[in-house]
């Protein structure tokens, strides 16, 4: 077995067995795996859930109102606490590991993004597991990744993984709810995220983290686009990590879309949200999907939300379906402007011009 880079998501019904607290002994369980896989000269990350769980457990459960700052004052107790137990348990194996904490701000700014991207490297380089979590003590809801799952596929990308592995309280995607349906059937591999697979994404089971299966099901799509196979599996099952490393169907497997993309276009899709859409023609769908064109302005026939240029935008087909994702050379005044506008006019239009082209091929990821 080659030697690769692996992405263990632990949720935190996964780390506390569905109590209050912290489950230690199941942890140093997982750490153990995750340990194995070190050994065998894998690359692993640990994306980590439980801060606030950790500080709940700490200060002896207070009666708090769900309020941010109750929840950032849990998390900046609690993330202390969860990184000394990580810390406490790869000791046992001789193992260092580098806390980084992230904000979707972290990712959205592209210096910052490749700070990122450089520090989990250097971390993998020096065989240090990185143990990453959302910084809850300062994120509000605008800069918040919003959950783990989703978090940890920006992880996969910046660490340039192989796999993910999601760990919840589930065995994987089913047809229907087990919790409800005897006769519901665990999916065994999932080739096409649709509508109908994201109304069987129920919520989550345990009520103590921020993921249900429906996050899941959106971190599968954002990191196997990026070329990353994800699992999603339940933390319960005996070896689970180790086994699912080696190739063993267990779970949910969404596999890799496509090889691996390049750094530019990794941040296009795991950095910041888009900022609005842009509609094009069939004819411009043609001309990117068959021949791997730039978007130029001729073909667009809508433009859609409120972007500057340099922005993040969604590229929609002429039935509303997204096709791709780009940086945009002109704000949304400028483009909409420009719908349907020959190149070689656009100084005419608007008296100045950005190049002939709305979004760059190499500023552009299809999906």
């Amino acid at each position: 077995m080659e030697n690769r880079t692996i992405v263990v998501k632990l949720g935190t019904s996964v780390l506390t067995g569905g109590s209050s607290q912290l489950n230690r002994a199941h942890m140093v369980e997982l750490v153990r795996q995750c340990a194995a896989l070190h050994r065998h000269g894998h690359r692993v990350v640990v994306v980590t859930s439980g801060a606030i769980a950790a500080g709940r457990e700490h200060l002896g459960h207070p009666p708090l109102a769900p309020t941010l700052p109750n929840k950032q004052m849990l998390a900046a107790v609690g993330q202390t606490q969860l990184i000394r137990v990580w810390q406490d348990l790869f000791n046992l194996y001789g193992l260092h590991i580098g806390q980084m904490l992230l904000t979707r701000a972290d990712l959205e700014d592209r210096e910052r993004y490749l700070n990122a991207r450089d520090t989990l490297r250097t971390l993998l380089d020096h065989r240090i597991i990185p143990v990453i979590n959302e910084n809850d003590a300062v994120a509000t809801a605008e800069i918040k990744v919003g959950d783990n799952d989703n978090l940890s596929a920006r992880a996969a990308i910046l660490a340039d993984a192989d796999l993910l592995i999601l760990l919840t309280d589930q065995k994987g995607l089913f047809t229907a709810d087990p919790r409800t349906n005897p006769d519901a059937q665990l999916i065994e591999e999932v080739q096409t995220i649709d509508d109908t697979l994201r109304k069987l994404a129920g919520d989550s089971v345990s009520g103590l983290g921020t993921g249900g299966m429906a996050t899941k099901l959106q971190a599968a799509d954002v990191a196997r686009r990026a070329g990353v196979n994800v699992v999603i599996a339940t933390g319960q099952m005996p070896e689970v990590v180790g086994r699912l490393a080696k190739g063993e169907r267990i779970g949910t497997l969404f596999p890799a879309l496509a090889s691996p993309l390049e750094g530019r276009k990794s941040w296009i899709l795991a950095g910041p949200p888009p900022h609005g859409e842009v509609q094009v023609d069939q004819g411009a769908v043609a001309a990117m999907q068959e021949k791997g064109s730039s978007l130029l302005p001729k073909g667009i026939v809508a433009v859609k939300g409120d972007f500057v240029r340099g922005d993040v935008v969604r590229i929609l087909d002429p039935k509303g379906a997204e096709l791709a994702r780009g940086i945009c050379r002109y704000n949304h005044l400028e483009l909409d402007k420009l719908r349907g506008v020959h190149s070689d006019n656009i100084e005419q239009v608007l008296g100045y011009g950005y190049g002939a082209v709305a979004i760059h091929r190499d500023d552009m990821v299809l999906l």
